[in-house]
């Protein structure tokens, strides 16, 4: 039992042994590359200004790019239209990306869609100018105002997670469809806010945002340019 015991203390120590080595021979490796690479550079410097000229001018194309993508969005988002005729016809998750964009028209620059599985009843978040919070439920309806209505079980989902969950100063609900008169009731009890067919076609269809179409928006929560 005594010799097994020490023949694997051997046996482990031989290992440790190796593995040092092996390390060490890799930081000497290393260490020996950078030496090299270094004292290459050193001896043609020219090779690093090129570099450098290249890094400088792929950093300068990178922020033009961007700049110009930034003033084409800003363009096309003061432009922004949409018709009931293309908002019906869209799939129920483009419908999403266009509230959106109607949302960064009217000047929510962080505006996002969230929607999907999970979403606990958010499918676009934003924060308007005046630092208010929006959460917006999206309800499409591939049929248009021939499909099937929006319920108050719908706005019960936005009611429970829109305020607790996201942190919403404005809730809304949006549908290119009806909305059923018991729902509109509830969404007035519960300082919920509504965008029908109706009022949708006169927010997408124009240039005015959407809280100046909403009655009993809270008060902005920081000055704005646009107060």
């Amino acid at each position: 039992m005594t010799r097994r015991r020490s023949g694997r203390r051997s046996r482990r120590r031989r290992q440790a042994e190796a593995q040092w080595i092996g390390l060490a021979v890799a930081a000497v490796v290393v260490i020996s590359l950078v030496v090299g690479v270094v004292n290459w550079l050193l001896a043609h410097w020219w090779v690093l200004v090129i570099v450098l000229m290249l890094a400088v001018l792929a950093g300068v194309g990178w922020f033009y790019n961007r700049q110009q993508q930034a003033r084409w969005e800003a363009v096309r988002a003061q432009g922004l239209r949409y018709g009931l005729a293309q908002l019906d016809a869209l799939h129920h998750s483009r419908f999403e990306d266009a509230i959106r964009d109607l949302m960064r028209r009217d000047g929510c620059r962080d505006a996002q869609r969230v929607g999907g599985r999970g979403d606990l009843g958010a499918d676009v978040k934003a924060t308007d100018p005046f630092g208010r919070r929006w959460v917006i439920q999206c309800k499409h309806r591939r049929n248009g105002a021939r499909g099937s209505a929006v319920g108050t079980p719908d706005l019960q989902v936005l009611n429970g997670t829109a305020r607790q969950v996201h942190g919403a100063d404005v809730a809304v609900i949006v549908t290119n469809g009806r909305v059923t008169a018991p729902a509109v009731a509830f969404a007035r009890q519960q300082r919920l806010h509504v965008v029908d067919r109706q009022t949708l076609v006169v927010w997408a269809s124009g240039s005015r945002p959407l809280w100046e179409l909403l009655r009993s928006v809270p008060p902005p929560r920081r000055p704005s340019t646009l107060s």
